[in-house]
């Protein structure tokens, strides 16, 4: 996604401002510096850096999406060069565990339909006693 390239609403009205005052007299001197010439140029020095940074926003929304394919090409480098050790010495060699993989003989194995660290032997987590309105008493476990 795109960065939001900057406006400037003070960039704006100083515009429709200094096309007012040069209705006025193209050469008014206010006195202190604030002349209409004086005016336009810090507008334009404005209008310049505000192309300047949302170019360099552009840039660097093309370096990111550069950087982003560069990484995906990375992650399935990494996962062929894992396959092609696998490939070469075996999924259950020192090598391939020596290279990230897991070798076949240390993954766990669990029954279908079973998490693999669920145990049928534990014993519920609490035991809860409740007894309703009417006497009667409830067992909750979890």
């Amino acid at each position: 996604m795109a960065r939001r390239k900057r406006t400037s609403v003070v960039l704006e009205r100083a515009v429709r401002r200094a096309a007012s005052i040069n209705s006025i007299d193209p050469s008014l001197d206010l006195g202190n510096g604030l002349t209409l010439p004086a005016f336009s140029t810090l507008i334009e020095t404005m209008r310049s850096k505000e192309n300047a940074y949302n170019s360099a926003l552009s840039s660097l929304d093309k370096l990111y999406r550069e950087m982003l394919d560069t990484e995906d090409k990375l992650g399935d480098m990494t996962e062929h060069m894992l396959m092609a050790v696998g490939t070469r010495y075996g999924k259950s060699s020192v090598e391939y565990g020596m290279a990230g993989g897991v070798p076949k003989s240390q993954r766990r194995k669990g029954l279908r339909g079973q998490s693999p660290t669920s145990n049928a032997a534990e014993q519920p987590s609490f035991v809860a006693s409740l007894e309703g309105k009417n006497g009667k008493t409830t067992v909750a476990t979890n």
